[in-house]
């Protein structure tokens, strides 16, 4: 098998699902029926070890949520003393003072908070949860006290599309210094409620076009996106790390079990942290290398944006088509406009 040029030497970040247990039952959950057995502590730190010795920077807790886990602070303190830089993303709602102050003796690089509306009914609607918009925002205010940087995550789906420029005043007020737009994927509970919460290819368009409006014209937090197919916006330049997605080139997931996949919403198993050589892994495995090198087809084959999107969200296209070299079914490029 060949070997990618232009690789990093190792994934700059692992996104740790150290369990998939959670408190929540979210409307687009990806990991609800997931299962996969955890490890030991003391596998857990060989893991950490073993990553900050292969040069990862970045290690990502998700899941599930994080702070229903019972070692967290425990690993986020272990590999944050072998070097990796610790993050995690979590609904909030156990995130009190206390565990607040926990994070910050942990070494916590920054913290995401899921916020996915500025309007309390709809955010605590698709988290389908009551109260927790406004423990979502006591965590951040607890986060700030106790001098840990703080970003807020935003899932952009039908009930927010309208109003979630409302999320950039509320970042500003409760201190978070990022506000994460993030495309909708349709994996797990997110495929179950694609017809109800998903966006039209159009409506997509026009969003994207819109929130890069607004986003020259905030200066007081950044606004980040995740999604490739922005490219196709008119006069948009992404300037972005890598070509389209980043999963299986700068990152990777890791499941509660030492199973690698190429990213959270991609269920393929490439190999085991523990079983496997990472090396092999990243520079070898079949999966990754057909995902760095997607051949395009359809309305792809031809397209101005195609050399910066690549297709779009791999993970998006591989939970609809099956495949990763199909067109994203969220691109509104028609096929008869795609070379003006």
């Amino acid at each position: 098998m060949k070997r990618n040029d232009g690789l990093l030497s190792a994934p700059l970040t692992i996104n740790w699902s150290l369990s998939y247990d959670c408190n929540f039952s979210c409307s687009h959950c990806y990991s609800r029926d997931l299962g996969d057995g955890g490890l030991p502590r003391e596998e857990i730190f060989r893991i950490a070890d073993l990553l900050a010795a292969k040069g990862v920077m970045f290690v990502n807790f998700g899941g599930g949520e994080p702070l229903v886990y019972g070692n967290l602070f425990d690993v986020a303190a272990y590999a944050s003393g072998a070097g990796l830089k610790v993050t995690m993303n979590s609904n909030g709602f156990l995130l009190e003072r206390r565990a607040a102050a926990e994070i910050a003796r942990a070494g916590f690089h920054s913290v995401g908070i899921s916020i996915d509306s500025p309007v309390r009914e709809v955010h605590d609607r698709f988290r389908n949860m009551p109260g927790s918009f406004d423990r979502a925002l006591a965590a951040l205010d607890h986060l700030r006290e106790a001098g840990v940087p703080s970003t807020v995550s935003c899932v952009v789906n039908r009930l927010n599309v309208n109003n979630w420029d409302g999320m950039i005043a509320l970042c500003s007020d409760h201190g978070a210094e990022t506000l994460y737009l993030h495309n909708y994927k349709c994996t797990g509970m997110g495929l179950a409620n694609m017809g109800g919460l998903d966006l039209s290819p159009e409506e997509w368009g026009r969003f994207y076009a819109g929130a890069l409006e607004i986003q020259r014209a905030v200066n007081d937090i950044t606004i980040s996106f995740d999604d490739p197919i922005m490219a196709a916006v008119p006069g948009h330049d992404p300037r972005t790390a890598v070509p389209g997605s980043t999963c299986g080139k700068l990152s990777l997931h890791l499941k509660p079990n030492g199973d690698l996949t190429p990213c959270g919403f991609i269920p393929v198993v490439i190999g085991n942290i523990l079983e496997d050589e990472l090396d092999d892994i990243w520079f070898y495995s079949p999966v990754l290398q057909s995902m760095r090198a997607k051949t395009p087809q359809g309305k792809c084959d031809g397209c101005e944006s195609y050399k910066t999107c690549l297709g779009g969200c791999t993970a998006r296209v591989f939970a609809l088509t099956g495949t990763f070299d199909q067109p994203d079914p969220h691109c509104w490029i028609e096929e008869e406009d795609r070379d003006g």
